[in-house]
C-alpha cells in the first residue's frame, strides 16, 4: 500500500539549499523547510589548532505527494552543483498522515 505523501530530506553543503528548493519547486514541490546542520567528523578530517573542522550543512525538508517523489528527486539529483562527491545526500520517508496548523477548521 502506497502512502499518500513522502518527506524528502536533502542534506547539502551550506548555501546550496535555496538552489535545491528552487529546482524542487519547478518539479512540483510547493515548499520546504531549511534547517542549519553540521556533519560529524572523523579522526582523519582536517584539524585547525587541534580542533576538528566540521563542515556546515543545510538540511532541507520537502513534503510532497507520493506521485511527485521520483520527479522531485530526479530533478534535484541532476543539479550541476551536486555532481561533486560529498556534496550531499537525499532520502525519503513515507508519511501516512499530517495536519497543517492554523487556517480554517472547516
Amino acid at each position: 500500500m502506497e502512502t499518500p505523501h513522502t518527506l524528502i530530506t536533502c542534506i547539502v553543503n551550506k548555501g546550496m539549499a535555496e538552489t535545491v528548493m528552487d529546482v524542487a519547486r519547478k518539479a512540483g514541490a510547493t515548499g520546504g523547510t531549511i534547517l542549519p546542520a553540521r556533519g560529524t567528523g572523523k579522526e582523519e578530517d582536517v584539524k585547525f589548532f587541534g580542533l576538528p573542522l566540521v563542515p556546515e550543512k543545510d538540511m532541507l525538508l520537502i513534503l510532497v505527494g507520493s506521485g511527485l517523489t521520483g520527479k522531485v528527486l530526479e530533478t534535484i539529483k541532476n543539479l550541476p552543483l551536486l555532481t561533486e562527491p560529498g556534496s550531499g545526500i537525499a532520502f525519503c520517508i513515507d508519511v501516512e498522515r499530517f495536519i497543517a496548523f492554523g487556517g480554517s477548521t472547516e
